[in-house]
């Protein structure tokens, strides 16, 4: 499991921890992943733990908002026993959305989750106003159910 206090983890409503960050960045110490989901327009190519890639373009939303889902359930399930993160370019627009993505499917609705990202991660996090109605709107009372 990742330090509660290190740099770019966030504590999910359910407790369990994930960890945001910007892949321009040097790979922050301490432990690496056991996965990560990495959001970019091309393929960041191969990492050293267990990877998936999500087609992301820079400042817009997922190419395929299913794929995310099915991405961002993956690191919930995972999240709670291994090392996960999740990052983009920058860490903050495509990550922070995701993480809020992430909060809304740990069971906070969608604009309590924004808040709480922007709180808990970044408080830059979700960058584009379509980053935020899409993380507002992320997860549908039905899909809870």
């Amino acid at each position: 499991m990742w330090d509660q206090n290190s740099r770019g983890v966030l504590q999910l409503p359910s407790g369990s921890l994930v960890r945001g960050r910007a892949l321009r960045d040097s790979m922050p110490g301490g432990p690496r992943p056991d996965f990560g989901v990495y959001l970019q327009g091309k393929d960041p190519g191969e990492f050293d733990w267990d990877s998936r890639w999500v087609r992301w373009p820079d400042f817009w939303l997922p190419s395929d908002s299913k794929e995310l889902e099915v991405r961002l359930r993956e690191v919930l399930r995972r999240c709670e026993t291994e090392r996960v993160e999740i990052a983009c370019t920058g860490g903050v627009g495509r990550t922070g959305t995701a993480l809020a993505c992430l909060v809304a499917l740990d069971g906070m609705p969608g604009s309590a989750a924004i808040d709480y990202v922007r709180s808990n991660y970044s408080d830059r996090a979700i960058e584009t106003p379509w980053q935020k109605r899409f993380a507002r709107k992320f997860v549908k009372p039905s899909s809870l159910l």
